[in-house]
């Protein structure tokens, strides 16, 4: 059982969401336009939760041609509208039920973080809403720190909650407990030897009470 917590910190895209289709047709997208038509969405799927900058450059791209594919991918991912993202079920019940302060530790940006939230109604369950702003990405530790310092707490105060091997290692290099879900897009075996402190293999599980 997870105990409760005075702050939850949560991973976006495969911990909230299931947002892998706009995300990877996103890419895809930038991808065919360059003639890559050989990366398959199970691939990509892997990237999440992954600076793109990093996700191109290990796809062959040059340093040089990454600001212009970044770029595209946020238009062309925008412009999907998140027609294709769902919430995982449970997660508003969970939300509303948990307590503690909660915020987001997300690679997407704050602006984008928060029009997300706020177009599956979730917005409201958040304190904060914390992006990858400038800084570099998990698995290093800047987002959770830029939200402990946000609710002006101590480390051993907050849970990061996340989907992804570079979640949980994004947490340990924080100092701060982690909980690994096993319904996003994390390999399982990677999660594993990650060394989580926690499990929820579905979201109610994250309740002190369940």
């Amino acid at each position: 059982m997870i105990p409760a917590f005075p702050v939850y910190l949560f991973d976006v895209d495969g911990t909230l969401l299931d947002s892998q289709h706009d995300i990877c047709g996103a890419i895809q997208t930038v991808l065919h336009a360059r003639g890559r038509t050989d990366i398959s969405h199970e691939t990509l799927r892997t990237y999440i939760g992954r600076h793109l900058m990093d996700e191109f450059l290990e796809l062959g791209y040059t340093h040089d041609e990454l600001d212009q594919m970044v770029a595209e991918y946020r238009t062309v991912y925008a412009a999907r509208k998140h027609g294709s993202t769902r919430i995982y079920a449970g997660i508003p019940d969970v939300l509303s039920r948990l307590g503690g302060r909660k915020s987001t530790a997300t690679t997407k940006s704050s602006p984008t973080t928060k029009v997300v939230l706020e177009q599956f109604g979730l917005l409201s369950h958040f304190d904060h809403v914390q992006g990858t702003d400038g800084f570099p990405a998990k698995p290093e530790p800047d987002v959770l720190l830029k939200c402990i310092d946000a609710f002006g707490v101590r480390k051993e105060d907050c849970l990061f909650v996340g989907d992804a091997p570079t979640d949980i290692e994004a947490g340990h290099r924080a100092g701060i407990r982690t909980c690994a879900v096993t319904w996003g897009y994390g390999d399982p075996q990677q999660l594993t030897d990650s060394r989580p402190d926690f499990w929820a293999h579905a979201p109610h599980e994250l309740l002190a009470d369940y």
